[in-house]
């Protein structure tokens, strides 16, 4: 008897998520079960469009929901400068980098470098940012701890960001060829005077926003596992945790959240970049950046002490942690447990940590045991000369970078209409991305390198997958 489509389509299944399958020259990984929602049951939402990365996570009760919606709004919407009669929005400033958070992570979504055409820069990054120190983990003298290319009316900006690239070429076994374009970043036009000579600029750009709470519930003996794991590999990956103090908890704790996991929670990362990223005050961080030479940044006026509250940053930091994770597309397509394997085989899978169930997460409980698929171990690794910042954080060097999370890596041409990839977006597309693996990864990028087109392919049919 001709089977139906719906009893071929389970048999599929069953035989997908039975073993790994034999597929022209190599072998199917198995589809396992679940890995379909990577937010787990509590917060995977089915919305693949623009809006992929902006849904609340489905298990909130209806007043979260309602916190949720007030939290979107002091997210997306612009603040202004005091004084002003919007007095729930005053306080931008002196110096910031945006005006809103979601002026960076655009639709909730990962940012990139300004535009360039004819090979000249288009205007002055926003969704992109430099961090500033100098030896001794100190910021520097007259620009502090990060550069702000903008200011409030009566105050200069900090100066402009000029980015130049160099093209690096390259090719696969099989000869086909790629370039790979390498950044340099200059500050121009600064206007309090020069920056210590020895300063040290690490580029980030802003990456996208869901499944944070996710990250954060995960167990912590979760993450030093892996480390333990890796080293027992004894395949030269050497995870290594970041501790950094939380001012929430008034604490050191297990980073977890930045490119270089140098915040531990989403309170602290987002009252942080309240304050260094526009300039808005809260409890915990009561003061603007305004260095000793800034003499006008000094005089400039505030929006009160704090320039935000308690409780609506609560409900920031509450949609910060609850925007969803979108679901997989085409998780058992042939090609994509083709590609799936080549992930696992090319040893991918050994930072990019598939899979954990949360622990129990406090803060908010319906995100607590969900078996979730982020790809990522949440620690930091040496990626080598070419991605190197040569810039110290916390414990991470000049070399060493967080695993970021894979989830929701092929809807970002959905959501923000780029390809840009990598702390500093300086990849255009997946392929470059994988190709700038150095240090620890470099074994897994030779194994790329060496892999037939239709591999490379699936390779990357897997990745937009997620």
């Amino acid at each position: 008897m001709k089977p139906t489509p719906l009893r071929f389509a389970l048999f599929s299944s069953v035989l997908l998520a039975s073993a790994a399958i034999a597929y022209g020259t190599g072998t199917l990984a198995p589809f396992e079960e679940g890995e379909d929602r990577p937010g787990g049951a509590a917060a995977t939402t089915e919305d693949h469009g623009r809006n992929a990365f902006s849904l609340d996570a489905e298990a909130l009760s209806e007043q979260q929901k309602t916190d949720f919606a007030v939290g979107n709004s002091f997210f997306k919407k612009p603040w202004v400068a005091a004084p002003s009669s919007t007095t729930a929005r005053d306080g931008l400033g002196p110096h910031f980098v945006a005006r809103s958070c979601g002026a960076c992570h655009t639709e909730d979504g990962r940012g990139s470098p300004p535009s360039f055409t004819n090979g000249l820069q288009d205007e002055q990054p926003l969704s992109l940012l430099l961090r500033l120190s100098i030896p001794g983990n100190k910021p520097d003298p007259r620009y502090g701890g990060q550069f702000n290319n903008d200011a409030v009316d009566g105050v200069k900006p900090e100066g402009k960001v000029q980015i130049t690239y160099r093209e690096i070429a390259g090719q696969f076994a099989d000869g086909e060829k790629y370039s790979l374009r390498a950044p340099t970043y200059t500050l121009t036009d600064l206007a309090y005077g020069k920056t210590h000579p020895k300063l040290m600029i690490s580029p980030r750009v802003a990456p996208q926003m869901i499944g944070l709470g996710l990250l954060e519930a995960i167990s912590g003996k979760d993450i030093l596992a892996n480390a333990a794991r890796q080293k027992a590999e004894g395949l030269g990956i050497k995870g290594q945790p970041n501790y950094v103090h939380d001012v929430y908890a008034n604490k050191t704790m297990l980073g977890r959240f930045g490119w270089k996991a140098n915040v531990a929670t989403v309170a602290h990362q987002s009252a942080g970049a309240f304050n260094g990223d526009i300039g808005i005050t809260s409890k915990h961080f009561p003061k603007e950046e305004c260095m000793p030479a800034q003499k006008d940044c000094l005089r400039a006026p505030n929006g009160g002490q704090p320039e935000i509250s308690d409780k609506t940053l609560d409900k920031v930091i509450l949609y910060s942690r609850t925007l969803a994770v979108p679901s997989r597309r085409d998780p058992q397509n042939p090609d994509v447990l083709r590609g799936k394997q080549v992930f696992k085989e090319s040893n991918c899978v050994s930072c990019h940590t598939p899979s954990y169930t949360t622990g129990n997460f406090k803060p908010v409980p319906v995100l607590s045991a969900q078996k979730i698929w982020p790809y990522t171990d949440l620690l930091l690794h040496d990626m080598g000369a070419g991605l190197a910042d040569g810039r110290p954080d916390g414990k991470a060097n000049g070399q060493q970078w967080k695993t970021p999370p894979l989830w929701g890596l092929g809807l970002v041409p959905a959501v923000n209409e780029h390809s840009n990839y990598l702390h500093d977006g300086r990849a255009r597309n997946l392929m470059e991305a994988v190709l700038w693996h150095g240090g620890e990864a470099e074994n897994a990028k030779q194994a790329v390198l060496k892999l037939s087109k239709a591999d490379r392919d699936n390779l990357l049919k897997f990745l937009q997958s997620l």
